[in-house]
């Protein structure tokens, strides 16, 4: 192959390289789980007493749901929201819950019941709270079995 113009060839080249080797050096953004402690134990205690007050007549004292509202634990829960992302359990919570008065809880007070509710899941805390944003929450998946990265 026949170069025309080879000064435009080494511009190109030279341009070209070093992107491609900061894209091979550029760390891939690192996904989270709910198995990455995305709350602490503290929120989930905060968490443990807005639920006693807003949730438990219907789902009942230990999430096992009661006559008309599901189990807030257990593998029927864990299949129905396995591969969604904690933003789409949130959103679900703050637009629909207390069944009641939906809407009523802060974010922050729906933040701190999730946060009870992955720790009734044996999901583990971590050192950072759960997000009140369901922007921030859309990067954390819901995986109902811990990955064998995870053990």
């Amino acid at each position: 192959m026949k170069v025309k113009n080879p000064t435009a060839l080494l511009v190109l080249v030279t341009l070209a390289v070093p992107l491609c080797l900061l894209r091979a050096q550029a760390p891939e953004a690192e996904s989270r789980s709910v198995w990455d402690g995305v709350y602490t134990e503290e929120q989930a205690k905060r968490g443990e007493t807005i639920y006693g007050k807003e949730c438990a007549a219907c789902h009942g004292a230990m999430l096992t749901g009661g006559e008309s509202a599901p189990p807030l634990t257990g593998g029927a829960f864990l299949a129905n929201w396995n591969g969604l992302t904690v933003a789409d359990l949130f959103d679900r919570i703050r637009k629909t819950m207390p069944q009641t008065s939906p809407g009523r809880l802060t974010r922050q007070q729906n933040a701190d019941i999730l946060a009870f509710m992955l720790s009734i899941n044996k999901f583990p805390s971590g050192k950072t709270e759960l997000y009140r944003q369901s922007e921030m929450l859309k990067e954390i998946r819901f995986e109902s079995v811990k990955p064998a990265s995870k053990k």
